[in-house]
């Protein structure tokens, strides 16, 4: 397990490294964004995984893990999103960003933890594609969640699926660095 641990965070930081470089860049132009925008935003990355995986072809030069890391920050937004509750469009210090990202990112990984030990990383042996498969499921899950206008019967809530898709991504990761998967 702790070998997973290493990996998870070493993962995790790759992420978070590109989000604070693009904050650099854009500021935080994501807080402008509703939860179907984020939402419409990871189904196009998993949707080009997709497309990849059975194509076997792409012209745009960027790997299958750069549009992981993608769908893991695009995570984060939106569990940032939902945290703040408000539709407020402004531009925020790289510090407090930088707090809020390690904040979703430490409540991710216990999640992690805690499925992992139930599961007994059975993660380890699946496909980068069901990795993909299960995303765009967790993703359409969130789509009939907002229709309902955020209600459920008995099913877990948006929170939970952007965890999920979060987690799937970081071990797509993972297994893409061991040489797993491409």
């Amino acid at each position: 397990m702790s070998q997973t641990n290493q990996q998870y965070d070493l993962a995790f930081q790759s992420c978070k490294e590109i989000f604070i470089k693009k904050t650099r860049d854009y500021g935080t132009s994501w807080r402008v964004l509703r939860a179907i925008s984020i939402v419409d935003q990871l189904f196009i990355k998993a949707q080009r995984i997709r497309t990849i995986q059975q194509t076997g072809r792409q012209k745009i030069n960027e790997d299958i893990s750069g549009e992981f890391k993608a769908i893991v920050n695009y995570g984060i937004i939106g569990l940032i999103q939902m945290g703040l509750g408000n539709d407020t469009i402004e531009d925020l210090p790289e510090t407090v960003v930088n707090k809020w990202y390690d904040e979703k990112s430490d409540f991710v990984k216990n999640i992690m933890l805690d499925k992992n030990h139930d599961y007994g990383e059975a993660w380890r042996d699946m496909s980068q594609e069901s990795f993909a498969d299960l995303i765009l499921v967790k993703l359409l899950r969130i789509r009939q969640i907002l229709a309902n206008e955020g209600k459920t019967l008995i099913s877990e809530g948006i929170d939970s699926n952007f965890v999920d898709i979060i987690n799937y991504a970081l071990f797509a990761l993972i297994l893409i660095k061991e040489g797993k998967h491409k």
